[in-house]
């Protein structure tokens, strides 16, 4: 009997010693200057001020659970790394266009994918860069979730002078420290969600360059180009602590133009007042991919894109968050293949560019190969 106690309590303070351990190792790796900052000083008190904010985080419009009724999030974990699926991603390397952004005329209104939500616009001269991650990775965690083979072909190196810096929320596969901290002595003015801008300025930014706004702020940021940062249905953090920095969506309006961004966000009736305010919209650049029915509150499943889409009375739709990182179970190309399904019979146009293929803005009959199929 004393020999069993003698084992347990030697068991009992090595678990312990090995929880210590890990805890200190995490959060000091947690120290990094990746993982950001959190808003502090007057850009906390204007965080804490947002009607935005309450009891102590930003919060979604609608009050709806993270992961939907009926599954469990500890079943969705044991799925995610013990059910695989061999198509999660392309056995080959995709296949891409490297158009040289800096010598693209200005004035002509086009947009660049580069995979997953990262892409580039000229819009009424304007040079604008959205979500950017080059660094091949969509993780704090190295080697973690990497980029599929084909599709990482841009770097902050191949960008030229930026006038805008749009990020629509600071998660990692869309706010990703390498790539900012190698754009910064390109970039003129950032335009973020309230806290964000913590992130940047500890990154080496100056405080006049970066514009945080809440939701329904109007920012006019020159003669007829105007942005309304609007909401999505999300959630924004880089650590244990969540809810301090805002994500949005955005419209863009420009001479002739009316660009619709998404962000990452679930399925709610936000669409529809957009729509109703502010449609029609020549472009819609939507979110679809890494969904799960699990968790449709957050992102949008293909159904949703659709609806979403025609909701805000979009001409022309361009799917994104896909056909560069898995973090969803689905197989790679399923976003694009249900996008063109979906489209058959609705009432905005199809846009599916390669990564790199330039997609001109004011040519809505613009026709792009299924460059998807045919890919293992």
């Amino acid at each position: 009997m004393k020999r069993i106690r003698k084992i347990t309590k030697r068991l009992l303070l090595t678990l312990l010693v090995l929880t210590v351990v890990t805890s200190l190792s995490t959060i000091l790796y947690m120290k990094q200057t990746k993982f950001g900052r959190l808003p502090e000083g007057s850009r906390l008190e204007r965080v804490t001020h947002s009607p935005n904010y309450k009891e102590g985080r930003f919060r979604n419009q609608v009050p709806l659970p993270t992961i939907t009724e009926g599954y469990s999030i500890w079943k969705e974990v044991y799925k995610t790394f013990f059910r695989s699926n061999p198509r999660k991603k392309p056995g080959q390397p995709l296949p891409s266009v490297k158009t040289d952004l800096k010598n693209l005329p200005v004035d002509s209104n086009l947009l660049v994918w580069f995979g997953h939500s990262s892409f580039y616009m000229q819009v009424g001269g304007k040079r604008i860069l959205v979500d950017p991650v080059f660094s091949g990775n969509a993780s704090p965690i190295p080697g973690s979730v990497k980029a599929f083979k084909g599709t990482d072909i841009y770097t902050a190196e191949d960008m030229p002078e930026i006038n805008y810096l749009f990020i629509s929320h600071d998660h990692y596969d869309h706010l990703d420290y390498t790539t900012i901290t190698g754009l910064r002595p390109k970039v003129k003015k950032v335009i973020c969600g309230l806290g964000v801008g913590a992130h940047f300025e500890y990154w080496g930014y100056e405080r006049g360059q970066i514009t945080e706004a809440d939701w329904y702020d109007v920012l006019h940021l020159d003669k007829d180009f105007t942005m309304h940062i609007l909401p999505t249905h999300h959630d924004g953090g880089r650590g244990f602590k969540q809810g301090q920095s805002l994500w949005i969506s955005f419209l863009l309006e420009a001479p002739g133009l009316k660009i619709f961004y998404s962000g990452d966000g679930g399925y709610d009736p936000v669409f529809h007042e957009i729509g109703k305010q502010y449609g029609p919209v020549d472009l819609a650049i939507m979110e679809c991919g890494q969904y799960n029915e699990a968790w449709r509150a957050v992102h949008k499943l293909p159904e949703e894109v659709r609806l979403a889409t025609i909701d805000i009375g979009a001409r022309r739709m361009l799917p994104v968050h896909h056909s560069k990182f898995s973090l969803a179970r689905h197989d790679w190309d399923e976003p694009l293949k249900k996008m063109k399904l979906l489209a058959k019979d609705a009432p905005y146009l199809l846009a599916t560019p390669m990564i790199g293929e330039p997609l001109y803005l004011n040519q809505e009959q613009q026709v792009f190969k299924d460059w998807w199929l045919g890919i293992k």
